[in-house]
């Protein structure tokens, strides 16, 4: 009888709660307004003859290289963050490698990583969500080959301070570090300028958050070119579709759509601190387009009374040191008045009726 073999049976299965996503999307960090309208443009100018033909994603990297700065030999286009992932873990895990990563986090790098048969570790972050720099360091062995660190951290907002990063890289010449900025558009920080001092640093981006382009699935993984060279022999010559290759110019183009968004999503998130605070909601400094507060014995009934108020949110309770807590993605201005005004009617509606005084 034909079996997978044995690293794949261990592996989890991850299924995404996509189903019954009826309302405003705040669950997912998208960006619930979509992409820019050149985007939307080039997409609909799209022919028979191009969706006919294997894309070429050469030219296009050459454009997003220049955009970021980088040497086109430095830079491959990805199906998502997720594959950037998927290419780094075939690439340089062996069977009973060692893969360091700090929870709670982004759960495909333990999938990827575990698919190879290398040995995941995980180092819990601190009470309060910041980076475990000693704890990782501690672990360091010859056997650690990937170490991923996601800056700004989803789903705590967490970013990891400059130095550590830098320390990380330093003490582990042996492990491909990959530092994973989904979310840089929301924060700014980060090590791309100095990437040719650590031949360990892989550094990934995505179209998915401050882009709108979820659904297209374009990604991006910077290293430096000896690296990409070994990288692109496990790439497919075709994982970047062809909607996505006619349509990343347009989107790196339209910087002022991206610059509006994020101003909106950083006064949003602002605006949400402040209402969390006033109700007394514990909540952690974010980096990215969404905050995590702790709602604790009271989750499931906020998440239905959301939910029925047509805001969708995600409950973040099964990640290590989560319990009880829940993510809640900024989209524009008009989105966040929506969600503070259901945020406000949910709160009235669950409190704990008072005790009636004797």
């Amino acid at each position: 009888m034909l079996e997978p073999r044995r690293a794949v049976r261990n592996i989890p299965a991850y299924h995404p709660p996509l189903g019954d996503r009826v309302g405003l999307r705040l669950d997912f960090n998208e960006n619930p307004s979509g992409c820019s309208p050149r985007v939307l443009a080039r997409f609909r100018e799209l022919s028979a003859e191009q969706l006919g033909q294997y894309p070429d994603r050469a030219p296009v990297e050459t454009v997003t290289a220049r955009c970021l700065g980088v040497d086109p030999g430095e830079l491959i286009l990805t199906n998502g963050v997720d594959e950037a992932i998927h290419l780094l873990s075939e690439t340089y895990l062996e069977p009973d490698d060692e893969v360091l990563i700090p929870v709670p986090t982004f759960s495909m790098y333990a999938v990827y990583a575990a698919a190879t048969g290398a040995r995941t570790i995980f180092i819990p972050t601190d009470p309060d969500f910041t980076f475990p720099l000693a704890a990782l360091l501690s672990r360091l062995t010859p056997r650690v080959r990937l170490i991923t660190l996601a800056n700004p951290n989803n789903p705590t907002g967490a970013v990891i301070p400059p130095d550590d990063l830098v320390r990380v890289l330093l003490t582990a010449p042996q492990a491909a570090v990959l530092i994973d900025e989904a979310y840089f558009e929301f924060c700014g920080q980060t090590l791309l300028p100095r990437r040719r001092e650590f031949p360990n640093l892989f550094i990934a981006r995505t179209f998915s958050k401050a882009y709108g382009l979820a659904g297209l699935r374009i990604g991006v993984l910077v290293a430096a070119a000896s690296h990409m060279d070994t990288i692109r022999r496990v790439s497919s010559p075709y994982n970047v579709n062809a909607a996505a290759i006619a349509c990343i110019p347009e989107a790196l183009a339209d910087q002022d759509f991206v610059r509006t968004y994020v101003a909106e999503v950083l006064r949003g998130r602002d605006l949400l601190a402040a209402e969390l605070r006033a109700a007394n909601i514990l909540f952690w400094p974010s980096g990215a387009n969404f905050l995590l507060a702790r709602f604790a014995d009271r989750t499931a009934a906020f998440l239905a009374a959301m939910k029925r108020r047509g805001i969708l949110l995600r409950n973040r309770s099964s990640d290590p040191g989560c319990d009880g807590c829940v993510r809640i993605t900024l989209g524009s201005l008009a989105h966040t008045e929506r969600l503070l005004a259901a945020l406000r009617e949910s709160l009235a509606e669950i409190r704990p009726t008072p005790e009636p005084r004797r």
